[in-house]
């Protein structure tokens, strides 16, 4: 893979390491063949790169680099053979890059490839003015979303996959345990595939946006979630469990939650093994289904979603800052409860 595949450019919010992230200034260079060029308009900030942030990632981040994955911008320039793609396209990218040899990418698995590059992770990211990728990597954003929007498009994207993966049904019930910014988008899109949703979440500003836009709700910390589960599901359990909250407890419980022959969805990145109900998925014939990332059909959904105005996205986005305030804003994620904040990359 050429040097120019992943080239940074412009004034860019770069991880140094010890907690730190410093504004420089990079070239900005011509794409290289089969890339573009993105002029980045907003980054969003996720728990990975919080997680990054505070050194939990720093064998696979080459330090100093700029990162973030959740982005919209407009393409600036465009590399020799690429095709359909043009200057001034609003856009987003799907920052998933796989070798295509491996055994899980010849099964058509491509997007948890066994040598998979997490572009913002293992490769330079999008907090940065102009940003150069691979063509195959960019993915169309109608003209007439906003481009804070489609910013969103990269959240989106894994819960519409974590529902598809789910085989979530209209009128089947579905428990999300965790009500973040993931959480509650999972919950809007399991009713747009016409599911009830309970939403547990013991935040009550979460708890409150998350009934806003139609979930029942539950603080697990004072309430009988189980009682209230089989309560509205007449006795049987929820047809489907997502847990995404990441907590140990909440991995255990998820289980217990489930009807019979329900599914259990594992959401939340657990760093380390963490106990779970064997017998209950024995007993009751229960499924456990992982659900990593997003495939580009989920990507392109999420566009699609997101045109529609399917999501409340400006209540979604708690606050944009300027680039030189990228730390400052990291740390009001890690000390509170915002949903998503975004990255003015341009000012």
């Amino acid at each position: 893979m050429g040097s120019n595949q992943y080239a940074g450019g412009g004034r860019a919010a770069t991880y140094v390491g010890d907690g730190r992230i410093e504004v420089v200034e990079n070239p900005v260079l011509d794409p290289a063949e089969g890339t573009v060029r993105i002029r980045v308009a907003y980054t969003g900030i996720c728990g990975t790169d919080l997680h990054i942030l505070h050194g939990h990632m720093d064998s696979r981040v080459s330090i100093p680099q700029a990162i973030g994955h959740e982005m919209s911008g407009t393409i600036d320039a465009v590399g020799e053979g690429v095709e359909g793609l043009a200057e001034g396209d609003n856009v987003t990218v799907m920052p998933l890059d796989w070798c295509g040899e491996c055994p899980a990418c010849r099964a058509g698995h491509q997007h948890i490839c066994q040598n998979l590059d997490f572009v913002g992770i293992e490769t330079t990211g999008a907090m940065q003015q102009f940003w150069t990728v691979p063509a195959s990597l960019v993915v169309p954003v109608p003209a007439g979303v906003s481009l804070a929007h489609a910013a969103l498009v990269e959240p989106l994207a894994v819960a519409a996959h974590d529902v598809r993966r789910s085989r979530l049904q209209e009128g089947e019930h579905a428990l999300v345990i965790g009500g973040g910014p993931i959480g509650q988008l999972i919950a809007l899109v399991a009713q747009r595939n016409g599911a009830h949703v309970i939403v547990a979440e013991p935040n009550a500003d979460r708890r409150a946006f998350a009934e806003r836009h139609g979930a029942f709700v539950v603080d697990p910390l004072h309430d009988d979630l189980a009682a209230i589960v089989q309560e509205r599901t007449g006795g049987a359990g929820a047809d489907v469990v997502f847990e995404v909250a990441g907590i140990a407890a909440t991995a255990l419980d998820a289980v217990r939650h489930a009807r019979t022959r329900g599914r259990v969805v594992m959401v939340a990145i657990h760093p380390q093994p963490v106990p779970i109900d064997l017998h209950r998925v024995f007993w009751r014939e229960l499924e456990i289904l992982g659900a990593r990332v997003y495939e580009r059909e989920d990507f392109e959904r999420a566009v699609s979603l997101v045109a529609e105005g399917a999501i409340p996205a400006d209540e979604l986005i708690t606050s944009t800052v300027p680039l030189e305030s990228t730390l400052e804003a990291f740390e009001s994620l890690t000390n509170a409860q915002a949903m998503k904040v975004l990255i003015d990359v341009q000012n």
